[in-house]
């Protein structure tokens, strides 16, 4: 019989959706991919297959998931199944660059960002965004982790030559041009099957930690100073209702084109209204306080979504 296969190294994050799938009624099965072996002599079994690989493994001490889940994907695809967020899915979740480059093929506006390897190149080039204030983050990162605001050039090279420096796992630094929203938010928009399902909005006045998955245990926090007293109740994370932009077409396309069917993409506006796309996110996770509020939940439509590819699947085998 087919289940669904959910490829993962965060059980913690995991158990949302299996809770989900067991609900439902799905038959499925977790491959937890921090370690493991992939026999290429042998075909896989059949079934569909949703990988959750995150960038931010190797944080969590899973240094080589990601690598796993790569081989793992090229041997499922390699054999035809049925694979959710496969390869490609997994090449932009640890790439910043890749991600930057495909909203831009799509005419998504992005924040103005330079690549670096190694210090003196980081310095070097810091020196295009002279006299404005600018951030670096990794390449391959998760929840916001290492990023940092700088204001001018001394700032960025007392933190590179000092021992609080982050080495990007991937060696590669991003130099980017920092969006200052007015009120001190961003938006998360949410994709199942790669139509839009919700946008967040996500308080950025405590910082740039913004995994919005209750496991991230992150605090509610507000900013009396920028938010009305009704706002001033809401959490960190509050999803907006009935949310519109032209931008949401150009983010389907972006998804559809790197055959992305579950992710969350994260964009800024800045006083004078411009958005800017900064982050796609393919291991995306949902806050289910957030969600109370309006009675939507992020894992049950995507459970939903596993369940109607596998009911796709028997049909084809039956036919």
């Amino acid at each position: 019989m087919s289940k669904i296969y959910v490829l993962h190294e965060n059980q913690e994050w995991t158990d949302y959706l299996f809770n989900r799938l067991e609900e439902l009624g799905l038959p499925y099965e977790g491959w937890l991919l921090t370690e493991g072996t992939v026999d290429l002599t042998e075909e896989p079994p059949e079934g569909v297959f949703y990988s959750r690989m995150s960038a931010s493994s190797h944080t969590r001490g899973n240094r080589y998931a990601a690598e796993l889940t790569s081989a793992v994907l090229g041997w499922l695809e390699h054999h035809g199944r049925t694979v959710i967020n496969g390869s490609r899915a997994l090449e932009l979740e640890l790439s910043k660059v890749l991600q930057d480059l495909e909203l831009k093929k799509y005419g998504v506006n992005t924040p103005k960002t330079v690549a670096a390897v190694g210090t003196d190149q980081i310095l070097k080039a810091a020196e295009a965004f002279e006299g404005q204030p600018f951030i670096t983050k990794h390449n391959r990162a998760g929840k916001g982790l290492g990023v940092q605001l700088f204001y001018t050039l001394d700032e960025l090279e007392a933190y590179v030559e000092s021992d609080a420096f982050e080495e990007p796992i991937d060696g590669v630094t991003l130099i980017q041009q920092y969006i200052e929203s007015p009120e001190s938010f961003i938006t998360r928009c949410e994709f199942v099957g790669g139509k839009f399902l919700y946008a967040v909005r996500v308080d950025t006045s405590e910082g740039f930690e913004l995994c919005p998955a209750d496991g991230c245990s992150i605090e509610d926090v507000t900013n009396p100073s920028n938010v009305t007293e009704e706002e001033a109740e809401d959490a960190k994370f509050r999803i907006i209702k009935d949310f519109e932009h032209p931008i949401l077409e150009k983010f389907e396309q972006v998804l559809a084109a790197n055959d992305i069917k579950v992710a969350g993409i994260e964009f800024i506006q800045d006083k004078d209204g411009n958005l800017y796309a900064y982050d796609i996110n393919t291991n995306t996770n949902y806050n289910t306080d957030a969600e109370a509020k309006v009675g939507v939940y992020g894992m049950v439509k995507v459970a939903e979504f596993l369940g109607e590819e596998l009911k796709k699947q028997e049909e084809k085998v039956l036919v």
